[in-house]
């Protein structure tokens, strides 16, 4: 495959065609237009999707993904933060009212590439 993943991660992927990380962090909210309301990935997390997907990347350093929080799950994707050395997780509104999320508040995230 050419990949560095850890066994267990290339025998999920085999398995269900996606792999998952788990971690948690905190809300953060942009201050520019529009105000999107993010989780940064940990910076080893983002290190290893970086290493073994960028060259799945779309535009602006996007992979598709699917996140977990609570009950709720959702389509997404996750960006790369130059500036930050990360990819950040966008929370949608929709997703921030169902799961009582605000800002600073830290959650378990359960993300699936």
């Amino acid at each position: 495959m050419g990949y560095s993943f850890p066994l267990y991660l290339l025998i999920l992927t085999k398995m269900t065609s996606k792999i998952q990380f788990e971690f948690s962090g905190k809300i953060w909210h942009s201050d520019g237009p529009g105000g999107w309301y993010f989780i940064s990935l940990p910076i080893d997390i983002s290190a290893e999707i970086r290493n073994n997907l960028r060259s799945e990347e779309e535009g602006w350093g996007r992979l598709k993904a699917r996140a977990k929080i609570g009950n709720t799950d959702w389509d997404s994707a996750i960006w790369f933060a130059t500036k930050l050395n990360t990819y950040l997780l966008p929370l949608k509104a929709e997703v921030r009212k169902k799961e009582k999320l605000e800002k600073g508040k830290v959650v378990s995230v359960v993300l699936w590439l």
